[in-house]
């Protein structure tokens, strides 16, 4: 392809915004459209983006060849199917659908209609992540911390598929085996949803995931510390950075020294990273590496955690009914 790509964006709330923007500067891009249930959001973004608002995503189908689907999650798979079946390529945001019944049949859709199907894990283009890449050799331990200040954006879903999918699918895309074992805990704290939980996810190579994540903080963190022979890498997603620390024999024989090293690309707009790969396999015609089978495999895992949670809610929720201590389910947040 080497013409234009003709790009349009549905949704154009908080992130679908920058979507649009992204792609109204890109060379090689014409920013054809953008859609929003709210005309007038449409019309604001637009009019930013000095391209047409459409208030039906379904008209703006047969202008373009290429397709952000940002709208909310419970929406993915109805609007990315509509948009497959229209013979577009689609980058849909994360998580790729509510159910894995529904990511199996954009799937099997997009491979029918050998269309480009990739979801926004938008972490795997932090350039912290990048620089990390040639420093894996066999992950052993990996713990990861990723807590926000409470915002009413994402509350539609719980943390799990809010933020912790983010470091589930970083994970699975670095440790190359089969999960043995998942271990979760959390709670309902200001939503009724899970605000705050814990997954210990045990891989069959031997190699263990600690992931905490929290929306109810008083700052904002976003790391991962990576431990493997010889090695320990710590990757902060905000600065985007990553560091190395791996010991060198001392003098002599005596004690080992740490040798430090560290690397990132803190200038690189992570969004830009993304979209620019979109846009290279829509021209290559080529997989991406956030593919749609790697959004259904973080979400899979995402699932079995939030599952997992619940039973153990539930299982809460019971005994304090049996010991007479019902009145404390609404101080829990289990009520």
């Amino acid at each position: 392809m080497t013409e234009n790509v003709k790009t349009g964006v549905i949704g154009v709330g908080y992130l679908g915004r920058f979507h649009a923007q992204k792609y109204a500067k890109m060379a090689g891009v014409e920013l054809v459209g953008v859609a929003d249930a709210d005309p007038q959001r449409a019309a604001q973004v637009a009019d930013e983006c000095g391209t047409r608002p459409f208030a039906d995503y379904r008209e703006l189908l047969p202008l373009v060849d290429a397709v952000s689907v940002v709208v909310p999650t419970v929406l993915h798979h109805e609007v990315a199917r509509t948009c497959l079946l229209a013979n577009l390529d689609v980058l849909v945001e994360k998580p790729i659908t509510t159910t894995l019944a529904e990511a199996d049949d954009l799937i099997a859709l997009a491979r029918e209609h050998g269309r480009i199907l990739q979801v926004g894990h938008l972490e795997r283009f932090n350039p912290a992540v990048l620089a990390m890449q040639p420093l894996l050799t066999h992950p052993l331990f990996i713990e990861a911390h990723r807590i926000a200040v409470f915002k009413e954006r994402g509350t539609d879903v719980d943390v799990v598929l809010d933020l912790m999918i983010h470091d589930i699918d970083i994970i699975l895309s670095i440790v190359h085996a089969d999960i043995d074992q998942i271990l979760t805990a959390g709670a309902p704290v200001v939503t009724p949803l899970t605000d705050i939980a814990n997954a210990r996810i045990v891989f069959t190579d031997g190699c263990t995931a600690n992931i905490t994540v929290s929306r109810i903080s008083m700052e904002n963190m976003r790391r991962m510390r990576i431990f493997q022979p010889g090695r320990y890498l710590s990757v902060d997603f905000n600065k985007k950075e990553v560091m190395s620390v791996r010991l060198r024999p001392g003098s002599e024989g005596g004690m080992p020294l740490p040798e430090i090293a560290k690397s990132g690309m803190p200038d690189q707009d992570q969004l830009e990273l993304e979209l620019s790969d979109f846009l290279l396999h829509v021209r290559e015609r080529s997989r991406p590496a956030v593919s749609g089978e790697a959004g259904r495999r973080a979400l899979d895992v995402a699932l079995r955690v939030v599952a997992q949670i619940g039973e153990n809610r539930a299982r809460v929720e019971e005994l304090l009914r049996r010991s007479g201590e019902a009145d404390l389910l609404g101080l829990t947040g289990l009520r």
